[in-house]
């Protein structure tokens, strides 16, 4: 029996994501049996990683109702720094917060929660070039492959995603 089956999970995406970052998690929580959407500014729209590899948006993030998921990840790459000029986005992340639903951010992916104003005392990691970021946003950051805090799952980059797929789908389980 897959362990995430009923689960729905949006992947946030924007050009130059990390492609690892994006696709890792995408195929193994696929694998355990979650619905994971992939959502960007445009529908059908092709979006190519910073390596890349493309991936084809099933929906606008106007289209979609986030209450409807269970979970949200967003990859790294320079895709954060995009994504988190998006009103909408900050929107999802704050609701996702608010709720106290899964939220996964690897590599630069913090920009988007530091956007959304949520790591005040919240315990995370990242790639280090945002450790800075991270901390002037009120986070304590760690140097460690995956870091839970709650429902805010963060990791540092593609070689922790073993680590990181598997501590999201366990916090998402638990929901």
């Amino acid at each position: 029996m897959k362990a995430l089956r009923n689960k729905k999970i949006v992947a946030l995406v924007e050009s130059e994501f990390e492609d690892l970052e994006l696709w890792y998690p995408l195929l193994y929580l696929r694998e355990e049996g979650a619905q994971v959407d992939v959502v960007g500014p445009k529908a059908k729209e092709k979006y190519i990683g910073k390596y890349g590899v493309p991936v084809f948006s099933a929906f606008a993030f106007k289209d979609i109702h986030i209450a409807d998921y269970d979970a949200i990840l967003v990859p790294g790459g320079w895709a954060p720094d995009k994504l988190r000029r998006y009103p909408e986005v900050l929107e999802m992340i704050r609701y996702m917060d608010e709720n106290r639903k899964p939220i996964g951010q690897i590599c630069h992916a913090g920009w988007v929660l530091i956007s959304a104003k949520i790591l005040e005392g919240r315990k995370v990691t990242s790639t280090p070039g945002i450790r800075d970021d991270m901390e002037n946003a009120g986070a304590i950051w760690l140097d460690e492959a995956v870091v839970v805090d709650e429902h805010i799952i963060s990791s540092r980059r593609p070689p922790d995603l073993g680590a990181y797929v598997k501590a999201f789908a366990s916090v998402l389980t638990d929901k």
